[in-house]
Order: structure tokens, then C-alpha cells, then sequence
């Protein structure tokens, strides 16, 4: 818990780390009037499903041109520049008329969120360097809490009965936090590297952090998605607690990004990765056993694993020799949310064809070559170790 105290004692850690709420708490209140506008605007799911591939297509646009537009302003500069632009974006999609107007609302608040979570993570790289302490793991901790916020925000709903004074006392929120704190870091910059002609040498650690930020991600998407279908048909659980599976698993994924930084200073970044991945070959194997509350605490422990491994992640690609902070954290972040969006599909198309037992064993076999792939990420001289 030292670093969260860190944050919560320094405005210059924590103006970096509200950025990491805010981009969830916009994003999360957008997602509670998904079914509003559904209805309002009078179309189906898959109608719906195509719409929001447009903020997944804003997410994916912007990765490519993310790392120049940060080098060029100063990363300092690009996450204000990020929470401006999220800011303006997150109310279309709640002001659209029909399906054209939302899925051009949802592409530009789709790149905003992607320019965001690039800047943040590399901003937070950035400094950790500068000042030689560990936030990122705590940074993505107040992710999570920024979901909190949006869910218990959906409260609000019955109150204001209006979506749209919702948003704006959400925008509000975010942008009036950021104002305060956004000068303790728009000065920071990039520190310049040593950088070196492109070879499959430099490119080799990049390539198996993307693998296990593929899998990770995807892992987590299936679990948001899975959970409680798996409760339910699988281990026949009461209906009272088919959502006890996610509900422990982002308690605990929660609770792990705060305590994630301490273990990290003292075993290092590769050690930890197979640690969370030892974790959640546990949980997974407890999941398997098919008993209702193994299960839910087989969840619970797979977040406990995954926790603390897309943080460690982008502190390793931001680190990468030979690379620019921002590239790297652009890479990590690119096939993750590729994972995070295609995994699911995967995972459904197997349940549907086999079983959700079988789906399932799959993830457990993507985290074993996560295990598999820190070993090599040990090895290679390109990658801090840390520890």
C-alpha cells in the first residue's frame, strides 16, 4: 500500500493516477445508458454490436500516430491534451439521433480513449524513471476505482432522471480534478534514449510482451463476459450469485493493483509477471473443478493473478532498450485491447461448438504460456528485470 499512499499524499503522483479513474469513469457512466440508447433509438443488438465496433475502430486509428503526437508535445502535455479531448467526446454518443450519429460519436470518444490510456501509461513509465518510485500498478488500481465511481454513479440515474446532466456532473468531475493537478506534471517529457536501427532483436521483447498483453487481456474480457453464464450452466448456481464470480474477481483485482507496486520494487517486473500468471493457473484450476464456490473463489484469485500483470507490463515496455517509452507502451496497449475484444469471440464460438468447460480450459492454457513466455522475458537482455 505504499504506493497508493504515495499518491494520496503527493499531487505529483496523484494527478497522473486520477487520469487513470477518469478515463473509467466516463467510459463507465457511458456504458450504463447503453441500453437507453438502444431503445431510444429504436435498434437491434446487432445494430448496436456494429456501433460500438466504431469504438473499438477509434481505439485501434489511433495507436499508429499516438507515440509521435507524445514525443512531439511532451507526454506531460499529451495526457491533458488526452483528458480534454475525452472530456468533449463523452457526451455525443449520448446526444445521437440515430445509428450514423452514434457511430461517428463513438469512433472519436473511442480515440480519445485510446490517445488517453497511451499518454497515462506512458507518463506514469516517465516518471517512475525520473524519480525512481513504483506508482503504475497503484495508477491502474484507480482504474478500477474509476469504475467503482461510474457504477455507483448509476445511482444517479433515478435522481436526475435526465442522462445527459448525468454526464455533464461526471465531465465536471473529471475535468475539475484534472485542472487542479494537470500542471504538477505537463511539464514532464519523455527522457530521451539511446534509440537504435530497427531489427527483430529490438522488436523480440516487444513481440512476447504482446503476447501475454493478448492473452491477459483476453482473459479478462472472457472472464467480464463468462462468469456468470459459467455460474449458471455449468456449476448450477443459485441465480442469487451468478454475479459472484466477477464481483470477486474485481474486488480482487482491485486490491491487487494496490499492493502490486511493493512487490514489484522488491522481486522486480518479470518476477512478479510469473507470479500473477502462477496465481491464476490456481484460480483457473479451481474455476475447472466445476463446484459453485470454488468456482467464485477461483475467480477471485484469477483477478488477484491478473492484477498485477498489464501494470507490470507497460512499466516493462516502457523500459524496453533501445525503444521509446511511448512505442512500447502503444505495443502493449495495442494488443491487449485486441485481446480484450477478440478473446471473448473466441471463447463464445468454443462454448458454443464444445463447452464452456472446454473455453475455459483454454484460458488456462493461455496463462501457462504467459508462465512459459516470462521465463524467456527473464532472459532477455533487452528487458529491465527489476529486483
Amino acid at each position: 500500500m505504499r504506493s497508493l499512499r504515495l499518491i494520496l499524499s503527493n499531487p505529483r503522483y496523484f494527478g497522473p493516477a486520477w487520469a487513470f479513474a477518469s478515463l473509467n469513469i466516463l467510459f463507465g457512466t457511458w456504458a450504463i445508458y447503453i441500453p437507453t440508447v438502444k431503445e431510444d433509438l429504436g435498434i437491434d443488438k446487432a445494430t448496436l454490436g456494429i456501433a460500438l465496433f466504431f469504438l473499438s475502430f477509434g481505439v485501434f486509428t489511433v495507436f499508429p500516430v499516438a507515440s509521435r503526437i507524445i514525443n512531439r508535445l511532451g507526454v506531460g502535455k499529451a495526457t491533458w491534451l488526452g483528458i480534454i479531448l475525452l472530456c468533449i467526446s463523452a457526451i455525443f454518443p449520448l446526444m445521437t439521433t440515430n445509428f450514423t450519429t452514434l457511430a461517428i460519436a463513438l469512433f472519436f470518444f473511442g480515440s480519445a480513449n485510446g490517445f488517453l490510456d497511451i499518454s497515462m501509461n506512458t507518463l506514469v513509465t516517465e516518471i517512475e524513471k525520473e524519480d525512481k518510485q513504483n506508482f503504475m500498478s497503484a495508477s491502474h488500481g484507480f482504474f478500477s476505482l474509476g469504475g467503482v465511481i461510474a457504477g455507483l454513479g448509476s445511482f444517479l440515474i433515478l435522481t436526475f432522471d435526465n442522462r445527459m446532466l448525468h454526464m455533464g456532473i461526471a465531465i465536471a468531475l473529471v475535468f475539475g480534478i484534472n485542472f487542479l493537478f494537470h500542471k504538477r506534471y505537463k511539464h514532464i517529457i519523455a527522457a530521451p534514449i539511446e534509440k537504435e536501427p530497427f531489427s527483430f532483436r529490438n522488436f523480440k521483447p516487444l513481440l512476447l510482451l504482446g503476447v501475454v498483453s493478448f492473452v491477459i487481456m483476453g482473459s479478462e474480457g472472457a472472464i467480464v463476459d463468462w462468469s456468470g453464464l459459467f455460474l449458471k450452466e455449468v456449476t448450477l448456481a443459485p441465480e442469487a450469485i451468478w454475479g459472484a464470480g466477477f464481483l470477486g474477481f474485481q474486488i480482487m483485482m482491485t486490491l491487487g493493483r494496490f499492493l502490486g507496486d511493493a512487490i514489484s520494487a522488491r522481486i522486480g517486473s518479470v518476477k512478479i509477471v510469473a507470479l500473477g500468471s502462477t496465481i491464476a493457473i490456481l484460480g483457473y484450476v479451481l474455476v475447472l473443478v466445476s463446484n459453485t464456490y470454488m468456482a467464485i473463489a477461483g475467480f477471485a484469485l484469477t483477478g488477484l493473478g491478473f492484477s498485477v500483470i498489464i501494470p507490470e507490463l507497460f512499466r516493462i515496455g516502457g523500459n524496453v532498450k533501445g525503444v521509446e517509452s511511448s512505442q512500447g507502451v502503444a505495443f502493449i496497449a495495442g494488443t491487449g485491447y485486441s485481446g480484450f475484444l477478440i478473446g471473448p469471440v473466441i471463447l463464445g464460438f468454443l462454448a458454443e461448438q464444445f463447452s464452456l468447460n472446454t473455453s475455459f480450459m483454454v484460458l488456462l492454457g493461455g496463462v501457462i504460456v504467459v508462465l512459459a513466455t516470462s521465463l524467456l522475458l527473464k532472459r532477455n537482455s533487452k528487458i529491465k528485470t527489476g529486483g
